[in-house]
């Protein structure tokens, strides 16, 4: 049987800041139309390999591969430009517009013709396409120009996570998309992450929350002290995540 060929992959990723070592050598793998979690203590290094995968910090050491190419990212722009998008935990999104401004923030649409070249906005079409794929995802945003300071925190959040979706050929990091959310806004967050895989797209979902991660993930991969330290599927316990993120579970990677 042929290995599995990567949408994305992270070989041996080395990243330092003077004498501290923030990543030793670390591995990562997320596949098309899957949840991958990636999970682990503060301090084991989950953000800075988040960072390094969407180019915003560039590594010492290792090599990233795109389908199985190996890819250096110049800049965040360079990484969105290869379908990588990130949903930050802080949304990242501009409370003044309406949620099809915000999808197409820094991609606008110009008019055809004339009106174009002179820079007049297609409003309508953006707030057609954004309205399209909010509702081919489910979710409860209708509202194409009400403000995002009006939307409730889950819809904040169905905004930013289909901004993504929008612009992503490949994959989307989400980072702790459910937190400070309610019951019945985590449960439409949670539905959402697996729309977006069953689309196509790979989701890496990073998140403290183990019940959460279990229930929405095709498989979960943990860091602890820079390194890549275990590897489960969806039928792993919480326990078993607890263990190896601190260290009393010994787990081959």
């Amino acid at each position: 049987m042929a290995p599995t060929q990567y949408l994305l992959e992270a070989r041996g990723i080395v990243k330092n800041y003077g004498h501290v070592e923030v990543l030793r050598g670390t591995d990562f793998h997320a596949e098309a139309g899957k949840v991958t979690a990636l999970i682990g203590d503060n301090g084991a290094g989950k953000s800075t390999l988040v960072k390094t995968l969407s180019g915003v910090i560039q590594p010492q050491g290792g090599t990233i591969l795109i389908n199985g190419e190996p890819t250096v990212f110049a800049s965040p722009t360079h990484a969105r430009d290869c379908g990588i998008e990130t949903v930050y935990q802080d949304l990242a999104l501009a409370f003044d517009l309406g949620p099809a401004e915000n999808a197409y923030i820094g991609r606008e649409l110009l008019k055809p013709g004339f009106l174009g070249k002179l820079g007049v906005l297609d409003k309508k079409r953006m707030r057609r396409e954004a309205f399209e794929t909010f509702t081919s995802l489910g979710t409860d945003v209708k509202d194409m120009d009400a403000t995002v300071a009006a939307l409730s925190g889950g819809q904040r959040q169905s905004v930013a996570i289909c901004r993504s979706v929008m612009w992503a050929r490949g994959l989307v990091f989400m980072d702790e998309p459910t937190a400070a959310l309610g019951v019945r806004q985590t449960r439409r967050v949670l539905d959402l992450v697996r729309r977006v895989a069953e689309s196509g797209v790979a989701v890496v979902l990073i998140s403290h929350n183990m019940p959460e991660v279990l229930e929405v993930s095709d498989s979960i991969q943990v860091l602890r002290l820079g390194r890549r330290v275990a590897e489960f599927d969806s039928t792993a316990s919480v326990d078993d995540l607890v263990g190896a993120m601190t260290g009393s579970l010994e787990v081959a990677s």
